[in-house]
C-alpha cells in the first residue's frame, strides 16, 4: 500500500495487488495514510507457497482490476 500511495502521491498511476484475505488491512492502511482514494486490486489468497500455474491464474484474475484501477472504473471492494 506504501508503495502504490507513493507512486500516486508522484503522479504514476499504480495498482495495489492484495490477496483477499488482506482486504480490511488495506482499507485500514489507505485511510491512516489519508489515500481513500486508492482502490485495491484483490486476488485469491494465498500466493506464496502455490504453483507456477496457479500463480498465472492469479496474475489473469488482477488484469481486468488493474486496468480498471487506472481507468478510474474498479468498484472498490474495501
Amino acid at each position: 500500500m506504501h508503495d502504490g500511495i507513493s507512486l500516486e502521491t508522484l503522479g504514476v498511476p499504480a495498482a495495489v495487488i492484495v490477496t483477499s484475505t488482506f482486504v480490511h488491512e488495506a482499507r485500514v492502511q489507505r485511510e491512516a495514510l489519508g489515500m481513500q482514494g486508492i482502490v485495491p486490486v484483490v486476488i485469491d489468497h494465498p500466493l506464496s507457497s502455490i504453483s507456477d500455474e496457479e500463480i498465472r491464474g492469479r496474475a489473469a484474475q488482477a488484469l481486468a482490476q488493474v486496468i480498471g484501477v487506472w481507468r478510474g472504473t474498479q468498484p472498490d471492494p474495501a
